[in-house]
């Protein structure tokens, strides 16, 4: 058995339209379709939990579970350095 999760948007005519793998060709398939409705949060809230960013439960404890340091920030973004163009020249 195998799964494949997407996100998708359903428009007003209520058709889902799924593509599968071209490995999945001539073949008889039982179907299970199990949905669950997409709950919009607020734009303030930017920071987002492992489970949503879909990380592994092993990746979550093992990785990020075992900083013991205090909390990682991401530091300011330093603006974009301006170059200058590099002429070329043709021979």
């Amino acid at each position: 058995m195998e799964s494949i999760k997407i996100r998708t948007y359903i428009g007003d005519d209520g058709i889902l339209q799924i593509q599968l793998p071209p490995e999945i060709t001539n073949q008889e398939l039982d179907v299970v379709i199990v949905f669950q409705t997409v709950v919009q949060k607020s734009l303030q809230s930017s920071t987002k939990t492992p489970e949503e960013l879909e990380y592994s439960r092993k990746f979550v404890e093992e990785v990020i579970g075992s900083w013991e340091g205090e909390p990682l920030e991401r530091p300011e973004q330093l603006p974009i350095e301006e170059r200058e163009e590099i002429q070329w020249s043709i021979s």
